[in-house]
């Protein structure tokens, strides 16, 4: 596994540390506009997703959507878009991320009932792919590619 380490550093990735929690998800900390979250990764979500009864704690301008979102146990849920938001995963930052917005509740729901803390949203795989993320599921760690200046927008 060293080799494969150094092979990301020499390939300008860096390291996030995962943490496991009670339901086999990895939740990471996040910043949307400069407010830091608790985010489960889903490598499975099209998009990256914040609760709709948080639009105000992270500053964020929705606006309407036709899209239905569907998740584990949920579907045909109303959404909102947040367009050009500023979202840092540890050193990396894109100011142009696109957020999904709508009633997270049945997850938290599913936290709680395991006793795991409950989620501001989830980190789906358009930042994964944005990121060119990597992830270290034996180590609990989530490799990023280091952005070129005027490359993460």
């Amino acid at each position: 596994m060293k080799s494969l380490r150094k092979l990301l550093k020499k390939k300008k990735y860096f390291k996030i540390p995962l943490k496991k929690i009670a339901t086999n998800h990895f939740q990471l900390k996040v910043k949307i506009n400069g407010i830091k979250g608790r985010f489960i990764l889903d490598t499975g979500a099209s998009n990256t997703c914040v609760a709709s009864n948080l639009i105000q704690y992270f500053n964020l301008l929705a606006e309407e959507s036709e899209t239905k979102a569907a998740g584990a146990g949920a579907t045909d849920m109303e959404t909102q878009v947040a367009k050009n938001n500023v979202l840092q995963i540890g050193k990396w930052q894109t100011d142009k991320s696109h957020i999904v917005l709508f009633d997270l509740s049945h997850v938290n729901t599913a936290l709680n009932q395991h006793n795991a803390k409950e989620v501001h949203g989830i980190i789906g795989a358009d930042i994964l792919h944005k990121s060119k993320a990597l992830i270290d599921y034996n180590q609990e760690v989530l490799y990023i590619k280091k952005l070129k200046k005027n490359k993460n927008k």
